[in-house]
């Protein structure tokens, strides 16, 4: 049996892996391999570091992204470790190996014209439907994480001051401003809360039963009602954070009062948004620019 043979079935009967990864490793481990073969290296002791960064530099030039490099480097790092366990080799060659780096996703959010549209959508009867239109509202005009809208509680708002305090991560205590909208919206809310139940929840969200609400009620009606003005793929609370970020830097607002906002802790957190925006501005500087 071959050591590539040994491993597998090492991951396959003491490690319980599915089939699908082990044939992801088979498919990996033969890849490079055949790579190293017609590089004249033909013993897996004789595997180096230098072997590893041509395979890596290979890969690249074939067009395979960091994700999947960093995935075959994983593969090939569980590889040398089970075969120095087996006294194999001496050392092991993936020691001083670093992947290629990954870009940072960009956070995906919702246009400026579409969440416009959100005025004209329909959130239906009675109380759930203004609850609705409050909890989407909120989410975009606040940029709360879902946990801290669910821990709301009615005394959390300051109404002479047009302000609600947030608890945020390790118990951090936050200020956000609210808008005349949002507070009308809030009064209604609070009026058919009222007038629908007869024992009243500190919290300020409740389910139709007068409950507090919980995170997947939360997020099936972000769900619903973006899917009403977006295509987007990703439809979440969370989409609605970063919606809230984004539009108030690409209307002009300072980076560190966005930070303040969000409840973040240090600047690089929030500057993810500066690469969404700077996006925008590009695309408006190719589009309109003679030169560009």
């Amino acid at each position: 049996m071959s050591y590539k043979e040994s491993f597998l079935s090492y991951l396959q009967f003491e490690k319980r892996y599915s089939v699908h990864t082990i044939i992801s490793y088979d498919c990996d481990l033969t890849q490079f391999f055949d790579f190293m073969s017609k590089n004249e290296v033909e013993e897996v002791k004789d595997v180096d570091f230098k072997s590893v960064r041509k395979w890596i530099v290979f890969l690249m030039n074939e067009g395979n992204s960091s994700r999947t490099v960093n995935r075959k480097l994983s593969s090939l790092k569980s590889f040398f470790k089970f075969l120095l366990r087996e006294s194999v080799v001496d050392t092991n060659p993936m020691d001083r190996v670093v992947g290629p780096r990954q870009g940072k996703k960009l956070p995906g959010f919702v246009a400026e014209h579409a969440m416009q549209l959100l005025r004209e959508v329909e959130f239906g009867e009675g109380f759930e439907g203004v609850r609705d239109r409050l909890v989407v509202e909120m989410f975009y005009q606040t940029g709360m994480r879902l946990s801290e809208l669910m821990n709301l509680k009615i005394t959390s708002f300051d109404r002479g001051t047009s302000l609600v305090k947030v608890l945020g991560k390790r118990n951090k205590e936050r200020i956000i401003p609210v808008s005349k909208g949002l507070e009308k919206l809030l009064d209604e809310y609070l009026e058919e809360r009222n007038r629908t139940f007869e024992e009243r929840s500190d919290f300020l969200f409740v389910t139709k039963k007068g409950v507090p609400v919980y995170e997947k009620l939360l997020y099936r009606i972000v769900t619903k009602h973006l899917s009403k003005i977006t295509t987007l793929a990703k439809r979440s609370p969370h989409v609605l954070r970063h919606t809230f970020a984004t539009h108030l830097l690409n209307n002009g607002a300072e980076l560190n009062a966005v930070k303040e906002l969000l409840g973040h802790s240090n600047l690089s957190a929030t500057q993810i948004y500066t690469h969404t925006t700077f996006e925008r501005l590009n695309k408006v500087y190719k589009q309109a620019h003679p030169r560009a």
